[in-house]
């Protein structure tokens, strides 16, 4: 089956339950893609949702509703396929769609996330790094030359950019997400910590606010340590 095939089965699958996934449904599916990923890699061929329950800690339930929103993938008395169903994950989510991304902003950040190995595991290749601080720019990345910002419309120009990195400072995220959508780039991955929402209808955004994650962290340490006070 070809990658088009593929694509337009998973539509087809989506627009039968009545194209109504949820945001929660949508986040869940990276953390099965990870849980299959280590499965395949054990050598385990198949698994119930019972099984998968204690894995990812989500109940049994919650699984056969998550996967059924894609039509499934189960058989009674059986469970799952693990090939399979990574398979179809993997199809529901793009990965090996071939999409290729460039990283705007090579301070640390931006130069930890290219040395990531995420990116190649996830089917997504980095083409290009840019900046504007002459420290920088020049300097190899994990194989990317980082270039002048001025090259930007040049280098999209002879080169296919399915997704931008927005490692920069905040003050700059927006008149750089513009000048992206302005290049047809349609995917921002955003982790400048503004907030970048309905720039344009054909662009999607997520953003990444790696601070809001910590202080959940925080939260739940001292919630759990009140807690404990309250059960002495």
């Amino acid at each position: 089956m070809s990658k088009e095939e593929a694509r337009e089965e998973v539509n087809e699958e989506i627009k039968i339950k009545g194209n109504s996934v949820s945001p929660a449904v949508i986040k869940r599916l990276p953390r099965y893609f990870r849980y299959l990923r280590e499965l395949i890699r054990s050598g385990k061929m198949r698994i119930s949702s019972g099984e998968l329950s204690e894995l990812m800690h989500v109940t049994a339930s919650q699984i056969r509703q998550d996967l059924n929103c894609f039509g499934g993938f189960g058989q009674q008395g059986y469970g799952y396929n693990v090939n399979y169903l990574y398979t179809r994950i993997c199809e529901i989510l793009g990965v090996g769609e071939g999409f290729s991304a460039i990283v705007i902003g090579a301070g640390n950040l931006g130069r930890a996330l290219v040395r990531n190995p995420m990116f190649e595991k996830r089917g997504v290749d980095i083409v290009g790094m840019f900046d504007v601080s002459p420290d920088v720019i020049g300097i190899t990345v994990a194989g990317n030359t980082v270039r002048n910002m001025e090259e930007l419309e040049a280098f999209c120009g002879e080169h296919q950019v399915d997704i931008a990195v927005l490692t920069l400072p905040k003050d700059h995220a927006l008149s750089v997400a513009e000048r992206l959508i302005a290049l047809g780039i349609k995917g921002i991955w955003n982790f400048t910590g503004k907030e970048l929402d309905h720039l344009h209808p054909d662009t999607v955004v997520e953003n990444v606010h790696i601070g809001d994650s910590l202080m959940t962290l925080c939260y739940e340490l001292r919630t759990r340590d009140e807690r404990k006070e309250e059960e002495k």
